[in-house]
């Protein structure tokens, strides 16, 4: 046993480490991962590397390519509207049936995260962002939870992308992110007040305002290439 435990915790700290990088763009999209360079880079062994790059490809950072080659994951236009779509329908409905079932203790759990939030809320630091990504992840969690279906909970957990949310935190302006603090303590109000369709449209308004901040952070650069008229003839 005491060997084991310090590989997972070799193998947690590859993780966070590799997550860090990718999520501030210091690996960019499409960069080639190989243990070796990981490895030398970390001073770590390569199987703790190994392990955290598996659990990157389950969380959506990072995709395995032809034999054993792996990137970091790349999110077409098209796949990030696709997973709101996808996430909209189901976590509105998570919402609507949190506000059935939650108990006082996830209320109290979901009032502590957003107490959390507001604190580093507009953020104004990396620490900040840190905080902000990983209690979102935690609140929505929450709300899953709440609600109580396992086969709903089976279904988000292959249509929620960790890594496209949180490497996605950083395009939104203080406004969108006061705008979603304030959505998040509707959404536990609605579910305090057990209102099913009140819950269920503000989650929905929720996800359908950051599924528009992506779409528009997306086609950006495209644009701009577009009225360059040197790119434009390249």
């Amino acid at each position: 046993m005491s060997d084991t435990l310090p590989r997972m915790n070799a193998a947690e700290a590859a993780y966070r480490a590799i997550r860090a990088q990718i999520v501030s763009g210091e690996l960019a999209e499409g960069e080639r991962l190989t243990e070796k360079r990981l490895s030398k880079d970390l001073g770590l062994s390569r199987t703790p590397i190994r392990e955290a790059i598996g659990r990157l490809i389950l969380e959506g950072f990072v995709e395995r390519q032809t034999g054993y080659t792996t990137r970091v994951a790349h999110f077409p236009e098209d796949e990030i509207a696709q997973i709101f779509e996808i996430r909209c329908i189901l976590e509105a409905y998570s919402a609507r049936r949190a506000a059935k079932h939650a108990t006082p203790e996830d209320i109290a759990e979901l009032r502590l995260v957003h107490a959390d939030m507001q604190k580093h809320t507009p953020p104004r630091s990396d620490d900040d962002y840190k905080v902000l990504t990983e209690a979102n992840e935690k609140f929505h969690r929450i709300i899953l939870r709440a609600a109580q279906s396992p086969r709903l909970t089976a279904l988000m957990t292959m249509a929620f992308d960790v890594g496209m949310v949180v490497r996605t935190y950083r395009i939104y302006s203080d406004a969108d992110l006061l705008r979603s603090l304030h959505h998040h303590a509707e959404l536990i109000d609605a579910i305090e007040a057990n209102a099913p369709d009140w819950a269920e449209n503000v989650m929905g308004a929720h996800l359908l305002a950051g599924a528009a901040k992506v779409s528009d952070h997306v086609q950006a650069p495209a644009e701009a290439q577009v009225s360059d008229p040197v790119r434009a003839a390249e």
